[in-house]
């Protein structure tokens, strides 16, 4: 058993560094609004892949998996959550920063965290064909399924906070109206093409 952990701990910590919608969505909100707010981000993120997590063990995602209609409904929710934090990352570097630190809610961004990955249809493609690879099926499924759970989100959580604290130390380079207007537009820009990058590659089989 113990060599099972450590072999989906490592299966995890490899996933998570491979770039997707997650890491690039933290890195620029980082660079752009600063390590607590990528940080309520990240806290969002950890509650919404373990909300995924527990659906995936009660059989929510096998049900989604193969139902085609769910599928694309989260699919392209998920695209659309995306191009909107697209244009939102364009139109907050526009704002004057006094009037942005004003208005600025860490609870925005838990949010946004966590509604990203609850249409994530990546992360609930992991629990139904990753984490069953590693379940013991003479054991109890339920305490197998909970456990390695919590070993991802506790791996995904380490490496987004990493991500959080490497990119707020560029944030005072991009301090300036110029410099924010800048990364706006690169963010903006990012975002869009995650967005058409998880449309793609989240195609449902034939």
């Amino acid at each position: 058993m113990t060599e099972t952990v450590l072999a989906f701990a490592l299966t995890s910590f490899v996933i998570e560094l491979t770039p997707g919608p997650n890491m690039a969505w933290l890195a620029l909100l980082s660079v752009e609004r600063g390590r607590l707010a990528e940080l309520a981000a990240v806290a969002g993120v950890a509650l919404g892949l373990l909300l995924l997590g527990l659906a995936a063990g009660f059989g929510l995602g096998t049900l989604i998996a193969e139902n085609r209609w769910l599928y694309e409904t989260l699919r392209w929710g998920g695209v659309a959550f995306l191009l909107y934090l697209a244009w939102d990352s364009y139109r907050e570097s526009r704002r004057p920063l006094e009037l942005r630190g004003t208005s600025e809610r860490l609870a925005v961004h838990f949010r946004r965290g966590l509604v990203t990955n609850l249409l994530n249809p990546k992360a609930a493609l992991f629990y139904v064909t990753v984490l069953p690879s590693f379940v013991d099926a003479a054991k109890p499924l339920a305490a197998q399924s909970l456990m390695l759970t919590g070993i991802y989100v506790a791996i995904a959580t380490a490496v987004h906070a990493a991500i959080a604290l490497a990119g707020s130390l560029l944030q005072p380079v991009f301090s300036t109206d110029r410099a924010r207007r800048l990364l706006g537009i690169v963010a903006a820009v990012l975002l869009v093409a995650i967005a058409v990058w998880v449309a793609v590659t989240t195609r449902h089989g034939p």
